[in-house]
Parts: C-alpha cells; sequence; structure tokens
C-alpha cells in the first residue's frame, strides 16, 4: 500500500479509502468485521463512515459496526484513521424533524459528535467531515464549534462533502479570518464518467491545500464492467437500479460504455480497476472511497492501487470521457 498526506496535513493516510456505507444494510456485522481485517492487513489505514449510514430506522448502525470492531483490540483503533460526517438528521424516518436536530450549527454539531464518539466507543474522531452545505449556519458559527471540539480532543481535523468550489472558499477564508485550521479535505463526487469537479472544485481544493476524497468512483456500478454483466447475466442487479439504469437507459451514454468496455478489453485490464487506478493519477486526488460489500470486492481494489495505467490507456480514456477542461477556459472560452 501507498501513503500519502491528506491535503496540507502531516497526517499520511493510504491512497485507497475503505467506504463502510454498506455495512449494516448490505454486509452483517461479521463479514463487515472481515472486510476491515482485511482492509488494515493490506494496509489500508483510512476508513470513512457517517453518522446517517444504516439509514432509515437503522441510522447510525454502520458507526456501531466499526465501533463493536474498535472494541476486539489488536491496535485496531491506533492503526485506523477514522472519518465520520455530520448533517444528516438522526431520528427515525417518518418521524417529525426537531428544528436543530440536523444541518451545522454549534447545537447539533455538538450533540452529534457526542453521539458518534458512543455509537464509535472511541474518544475522538480523526476527520469529521461536514456531509453537505448547510446554507442557513454562518461558516463563523461553524468553526466556533470546531475549534472548541479540537480542544477539548474530540476531533482532529474537519473536512467538508459535497461543497462547491466556492463553499471551499468561503469556508478556509472564514477560518483564517479566526485562525483557525479550516478544511482540510473534500469529499466530492469525481470519477471518469462525471468530471466537472475538475472545473472548481478540485482546483478550489489544491489552491486551498486540501485533499481530494472521490466518492462512487465507479460511477453507481457504470464504470465497473456493466455491460459486460448484463451480457453474461452477473451483476444484473446494480445495473438495472439507481444511477446506472438511468444511465443505461441513454443510447449515446451506453455507446460510450460499450467504447469504454472495449478499450480496457483491449489492454487486458479490468474495468473497475481501470477506474479506480485513473483516479490515482489525477492531480489533488488523496483516494477514492471504495465500499465493498464482499472480501471479493475489496481484492479488485487493492490491484487497483498497484496498476500503472499505460499513456496510451489514459490518452484512449480522455478520448472517451472528456473532462471539461481548466477553469475559466472552459466556459468562457
Amino acid at each position: 500500500m501507498e501513503y500519502t498526506q491528506l491535503g496540507r496535513t502531516g497526517l499520511k493516510v493510504s491512497h485507497i479509502v475503505l467506504g463502510t456505507m454498506n455495512f449494516g444494510p448490505q454486509t452483517d456485522e461479521t463479514d463487515s468485521h472481515h472486510i476491515m481485517d482485511a482492509a488494515l492487513d493490506a494496509g489500508i489505514n483510512f476508513f470513512d463512515t457517517a453518522n446517517v449510514y444504516g439509514w432509515g430506522a437503522e441510522k447510525g448502525r454502520t458507526e456501531e459496526i466499526i465501533g463493536s470492531w474498535f472494541a476486539r483490540g489488536g491496535g485496531r483503533r491506533e492503526k485506523t484513521v477514522l472519518a465520520t460526517k455530520v448533517y444528516g438528521n438522526m431520528g427515525p424516518d417518518g418521524e417529525r424533524v426537531w428544528p436543530n436536530d440536523d444541518k451545522l450549527s454549534a447545537l447539533n454539531i455538538r450533540r452529534a459528535v457526542d453521539a458518534s464518539l458512543k455509537r464509535l466507543g472511541t474518544d475522538h474522531i480523526d476527520l469529521y467531515q461536514f456531509h453537505h452545505v448547510d446554507r442557513n449556519t454562518p461558516w463563523d458559527e461553524i468553526w466556533q464549534a470546531i475549534d472548541v471540539l479540537v480542544q477539548q480532543g474530540k476531533i482532529l481535523y474537519a473536512g467538508s462533502s459535497n461543497h462547491a468550489g466556492w463553499h471551499l472558499a468561503q469556508a478556509n477564508e472564514a477560518a483564517a479570518r479566526r485562525g483557525s485550521y479550516g478544511l482540510v479535505s473534500e469529499q466530492c463526487l469525481y470519477n471518469l464518467a462525471e468530471r466537472r469537479a475538475e472545473m472548481e472544485v478540485i482546483p478550489a481544493a489544491q489552491g486551498y491545500g486540501l485533499g481530494v476524497i472521490p466518492w462512487s468512483p465507479l460511477h453507481g456500478g457504470l464504470l465497473g464492467g456493466v455491460l459486460r454483466k448484463e451480457r453474461e447475466g452477473t451483476g444484473a442487479a446494480r445495473s438495472t437500479s439507481g444511477r446506472s439504469a438511468n444511465a443505461l437507459a441513454d443510447s449515446a451514454i451506453r455507446a460510450r460504455i460499450q467504447s469504454y468496455e472495449d478499450l480496457v478489453d483491449k489492454h487486458g485490464l479490468v474495468p473497475g480497476e481501470v477506474a479506480l487506478a485513473w483516479l490515482l493519477t489525477r492531480p489533488g486526488v488523496t483516494g477514492p472511497i471504495v465500499g465493498p460489500r464482499t472480501a471479493d470486492q475489496l481484492a479488485s481494489a487493492l490491484r487497483a492501487v498497484e496498476l500503472e495505467l499505460p499513456a496510451e490507456l489514459l490518452a484512449g480514456l480522455d478520448e472517451v470521457f472528456p473532462g471539461p477542461g481548466p477553469s475559466p477556459e472552459a466556459f468562457a472560452w
């Protein structure tokens, strides 16, 4: 496993981030523990979760599974760089949402971090991330709350997720005025099929020293060999729902995915592994989040770390999935 520093910090993290969103809803506790053990054995030290994972009536369940894994000892917590998120309402679905039980008010941040710490069975969170933009809470209030948590030793760093480039600038300029450290990472939707982050989010992250953590690196399975699986009758469920189904209903997108799979086949490689390896070549990327449901899926992600993509393939990928180009030229000229 290769390691890099998270943005401008001295924190060293693996180039692959273990996403845990499937732990609970898709993968039971025992198998989740096995996957986390395998990830740690392979050198993955960066684990990402969120307080709402588990979803529905099971919100918080994923953090509890990670907490029970930490409780098994063996240096599991000490070896792990733990990231979780705050923003969503933690009440059961269908129940009344109380005014201060979500988003990024100082009150909710204080309550949410204590609840996450309890579920995770730890005394601190290494990276505490804002799961979405709170347009009604000023950054001064958010940083005041974060500074208190840092002083209390409950969190070490703060990051964002699903923020626009100007949000990153606004956040870190507000932090600088206060003498606060500011955001150190941005977790955004970024992959071969969805490259809009290159226009402003990634340049802003690089400009302010934030590590970029792409989520959905296979674009909901679209880049994981979906058409081959469709022909072979394997993995059909993933390709007939969600983002993949919506995309494949468009004949132009379907043709592009076919071109992608043909290009990868020409080089004797695996589509999903190529998609992950491509992200590791991109400027500013710390590491993509992989969310394995099985140990085999984790093994595939690990192979991508060691995959060196030839220049001919990289050029071909840009032809199939052209990026927007540099900002502001991409939209100004």
